[in-house]
Parts: C-alpha cells; sequence; structure tokens
C-alpha cells in the first residue's frame, strides 16, 4: 500500500489503549509519514454503521471486547482460526471489502516462546529462546474471549489438553465450543482450587481482568517451576507475577502478547514487516510513563 491511509483502534471505552502508541510508532520508524492511526470510541449497536461510514482512505481496524465478536457478520471474510475462537481482532480493508483475522493468538505464541527456558548457542554463547516440541502440563485461568485465543495459542505449542480454572463452571459453555472446534480437550476445573495446582504446571497463562487474580496471588502456596504469563499488564508486575516469582517461577509480561500482536496487525495492514524494536521501545516508554 503507498497510498495515504488510516487505521484505529475501536472500543467502548478505548482511551486507555496502547494500540495508538504502537502503531504509530510503526508508522514512523516505516516512513509512513501519511499514515494515520486513532482511537475511535464504538458501541456495538453503532458499530455496523461505522464500518459503512468507512472509504477508500481506511487500511485497517484493531477491535476491543465484545468488538471482536460483534464484527464477524459484518465482514465480507475471515480467517479459520478467528472463526474457530470466534474473536477478530483485526479488519483488514481493501478495494474487494472487510477482512477478518486474529493476531491474538500469535502475540500469545511469541510472548509464550520468549519466556521458555534459554538454551545459550555455542557460537555466540547468547541465550537463545526456544520452545520444546510439546509442552507439558499447560493451564489457563479465566474463560472468557481472551481464554478461547490462549487454547489455541497452547495447541500450536503442542498442548492439547490444557487445564481451565474458571470462576464459574457454568460459563463455561462457549469456551467448550471453541476448544471442540479447535480439537482441544481441556479439563475445566473451578478457580478456588487454582492455588494449590498451579504449581504443578509447566506453564500458566492468566487471563483473568486487571486485579481479578490478585487474591490467588496472596493464596498461592509452594514452590513453582513454570512460566506464568499474566495477560493484564497494569500494574506491572502484577500481584500474581510477583508471587509467582517470589515461589520460583519465571514469568513473561502481558505487554509481550500486546506488542507481537500489534506487530502482527501492523503487516497485515501495510502488508510490510513491523519494526519490532522501534514498537518495543515506544511500549516501554508508555508503560513507564504510567
Amino acid at each position: 500500500m503507498t497510498r495515504s491511509s488510516r487505521a484505529a483502534v475501536l472500543g467502548h471505552p478505548v482511551a486507555h489503549s496502547l494500540s495508538p502508541v504502537l502503531h504509530r510508532a510503526a508508522y514512523a520508524a516505516m516512513g509512513l509519514d501519511d499514515w494515520s492511526y486513532s482511537a475511535e470510541d464504538v458501541t456495538e449497536g453503532a458499530l455496523p454503521a461505522f464500518l459503512d461510514g468507512l472509504d477508500e482512505t481506511w487500511a485497517g481496524l484493531s477491535l476491543t471486547m465484545p468488538l471482536k465478536q460483534a464484527v464477524i457478520e459484518l465482514l465480507d471474510d475471515v480467517t479459520p482460526l478467528a472463526l474457530q475462537v470466534r474473536a477478530v481482532n483485526t479488519v483488514v480493508l481493501d478495494g474487494e471489502g472487510r477482512h477478518g483475522s486474529n493476531t491474538d493468538v500469535h502475540g500469545l505464541v511469541v510472548a509464550l516462546r520468549e519466556g521458555l527456558v534459554t538454551e545459550s548457542d555455542d557460537r555466540t554463547g547468547r541465550a537463545t529462546p526456544f520452545a520444546p516440541p510439546v509442552l507439558g502440563s499447560a493451564a489457563v485461568l479465566g474463560a472468557g474471549a481472551t481464554a478461547a485465543s490462549t487454547l489455541a495459542a497452547l495447541r500450536e505449542l503442542g498442548c492439547a489438553e490444557p487445564v481451565v480454572y474458571a470462576r464459574s463452571l457454568a460459563r463455561t459453555a462457549d469456551l467448550a465450543d471453541v476448544a471442540e472446534r479447535l480439537e482441544v480437550r481441556p479439563r475445566f476445573v473451578v478457580l478456588d482450587d487454582a492455588a494449590r495446582q498451579l504449581p504443578g504446571h509447566d506453564v500458566v497463562v492468566s487471563t483473568l481482568p486487571p486485579h481479578a487474580a490478585d487474591g490467588l496471588a496472596a493464596e498461592l502456596a509452594g514452590l513453582v517451576e513454570g512460566l506464568l504469563l499474566d495477560v493484564a499488564y497494569d500494574p506491572r508486575p502484577t500481584a500474581l507475577a510477583a508471587a509467582w516469582r517470589q515461589a520460583g517461577g519465571d514469568t513473561v509480561g502481558g505487554e509481550r502478547m500486546l506488542l507481537h500482536q500489534a506487530a502482527e496487525q501492523v503487516r497485515l495492514m501495510t502488508g510490510q514487516a513491523a519494526p519490532l524494536a522501534a514498537m518495543d521501545a515506544a511500549l516501554t516508554g508508555a508503560l513507564g510513563s504510567r
């Protein structure tokens, strides 16, 4: 794409979003001076009219919940993965229509790989991240939309039988449907039992909202050896991440997932590889000023 283009993150509310920081940093580093990225307050009910009002200068959209699900029926095509998890967080706009995809899964996969055990490169002596062919025991905290993307990410990393700790087992039907489409076989356990069982997992992904895991952090007992990815990143570290480290485990911050899913959005919208270092620096600066 060489023409002047616009993109935006949509949600309600959306003022807190760091997407503008990431995308604008990418455009600046890529020399796309005629590209712009805004934050648009759009409710679920207003979404159809907003989409219909977009002109040819628009290149793409980033979506927050509940728009990730509401937008699906308004698109011309959706990737199989986004249909499986029932969440579209990225819409690419071109002369042929509206194209939906999910970059959250990509962000989760790359963030988890960053946090996994490192091995030394004999030639350079530097520690190099690697992902084992098959993950061992993996767990997901929460059963909402992000949990659905997490099941897909764990499947890609080789784990097809994770444990899902849900606040209410009666509200896991939607996630169970996603798991069936992904051909993943999770075991659902009530979240109240998580504190005793989490130390036995190799990888844990918390998809709970900010501060929702604070009580769990206070109850965490015993040494842990696995990796925790807490998708919440405000505050940094979260109470759960701090407790996990104190118990001996490794952690990767939720901002890493945010960074990598945004980088994939930039690639899809611009057709060019995203400048990850520039985006990372901008994100670090924005989080540090909060």
